[in-house]
């Protein structure tokens, strides 16, 4: 497999086609449909579903994807890398964060990192698994992820504040007549949760079950913003990091006691680059909570 390969199939997976994708990377289409059938062979799978539409990745697919865009980003920075000089970065910084962290911080530190270096430029994922980006950072392959605990050494890992949970409740919920909501007070209440086996879903749980609460599932969603709307048109309460609730649903929105809340924690590549440091710096000027209590979200 090589690095050529692996572009071309993210160019089919952009494009949906073979056709429009030799159209951007500007080789002839004969190569691009070479390099795919060649790439599947070697690999044994099928990367991409053939129908009346176009070319759509398979589950595999999507998988390998993932894994070929973290490998080009990654040549592509050590490109930059060994061109740019620190006075002048340019190149791409790959950022990960938790899902629903830093929601408001991260933005901000990237707009400054780019009023600083204009040539450089940032691929941004959530993850929702805390352990699918603990496996990321040991890999190498982040630059920068934003996560509530990981193994890497102290010099790798750096705190930058807290991240609190608020309740967001449905729009005439009887609860937001109070400035605070007890937890002991949401029994009884369907929940909006996340998906199975994501970070926002295991501090839901442990909080339910520190709080002696049953899991009553209303549904389930991939996203926070998602979270928020729902619960906020009565589906069910949620629980979500602060700093994710989106614009227009603040009035929703109530803090909890006990205090729900996590540490975050920012985990630079093993010998980072300038970039990378660069943008540490930029997080650590953004305005972070102080974890008011852990043992709910650890």
């Amino acid at each position: 497999m090589s690095l050529r390969q692996y572009e071309y199939a993210l160019a089919v997976a952009e494009e949906g086609s073979v056709t429009a994708a030799a159209e951007l990377l500007h080789v002839a289409q004969p190569s691009v449909s070479q390099q795919i059938r060649g790439l599947e062979r070697e690999l044994g799978v099928e990367l991409f579903s053939r129908t009346p539409t176009g070319l759509v990745p398979t589950a595999v697919g999507r998988a390998f994807l993932r894994e070929a865009e973290i490998a080009v980003s990654a040549s592509r920075r050590a490109k930059a890398t060994a061109r740019a000089g620190a006075e002048e970065l340019t190149g791409e910084l790959v950022v990960a964060a938790q899902m629903g962290f830093g929601a408001r911080q991260l933005p901000g530190a990237l707009g400054a990192l780019r009023r600083r270096y204009p040539g450089l430029e940032a691929t941004v994922f959530e993850e929702p698994s805390s352990a699918e980006l603990d496996r990321l950072c040991r890999r190498g392959l982040l630059d920068l992820a934003l996560m509530a605990a990981c193994e890497q050494s102290p010099d790798d890992a750096h705190h930058l504040g807290g991240e609190e949970f608020v309740v967001v409740l449905g729009a005439g919920h009887r609860l937001l007549a109070a400035d605070r909501v007890e937890l002991h007070d949401l029994a009884g209440e369907p929940w909006v949760r996340f998906d199975r086996g994501s970070a926002l879903d295991g501090v839901l749980l442990n909080v339910l079950r520190d709080n002696g609460l049953a899991p009553a599932t209303a549904a389930r969603v991939s996203q926070t913003p998602t979270a928020v709307r729902w619960a906020a048109d009565g589906l069910g309460v949620t629980l979500v990091p602060a700093s994710a609730v989106p614009h227009g649903y603040e009035h929703l929105v109530r803090p909890v006691s006990p205090g729900v809340s996590q540490p975050v924690i920012a985990v630079l590549r093993h010998r980072a680059g300038p970039a990378g440091t660069a943008l540490l710096e930029c997080l650590r000027e953004q305005t972070w909570s102080e974890p008011a209590s852990l043992s709910s979200a650890s």
